[in-house]
């Protein structure tokens, strides 16, 4: 169906891998770490179009590692995902540059349809850039 990769990062691997899981079924190139430092150092050697992210995990939270994605990765589109409602913490996140946000549990039909979306977004920034001549292509 996709022809983009995706990280999750959730410490809750419960949740992680039931939805890994659930996107392999749909054939969805995915990734997951239980953490916000093992995202950054995932995106470090490896590429990913989407990464849809926790807000609330130990160590670094969601928008400390949404942060520190845009600063290394500014390309790369982050979909935030949280169990607790909290407008506060979504605008914060739709500031820094988050594409979307989710409530948990999700239906999946419509984290496919964010997640096609986002990859969309992504492609088209690609590809001013290329005819602006940069190359700053995550």
């Amino acid at each position: 169906m996709a022809d983009f990769s995706v990280l999750f990062v959730d410490d809750e691997v419960g949740f992680l891998e039931t939805i890994l899981k659930r996107m392999k079924k749909r054939n969805i190139e995915v990734h997951g770490v239980e953490s916000g430092e093992e995202a950054l150092a995932f995106l470090d050697k490896d590429s990913v179009d989407v990464v849809v992210l926790d807000v609330r995990m130990k160590g670094m939270n969601g928008i400390q590692t949404l942060e520190e994605i845009k600063k290394k990765k500014p390309l790369i589109e982050v979909i935030m995902l949280t169990g607790h409602a909290s407008v506060e913490v979504a605008i914060q996140g739709m500031e820094l540059g988050a594409f979307d946000y989710l409530m948990k549990p999700m239906n999946i039909d419509e984290l496919l349809y964010k997640l096609q979306d986002a990859y969309k977004k992504k492609n088209i920034q690609e590809e001013k850039i290329k005819k602006l001549g940069g190359d700053m292509v995550s």
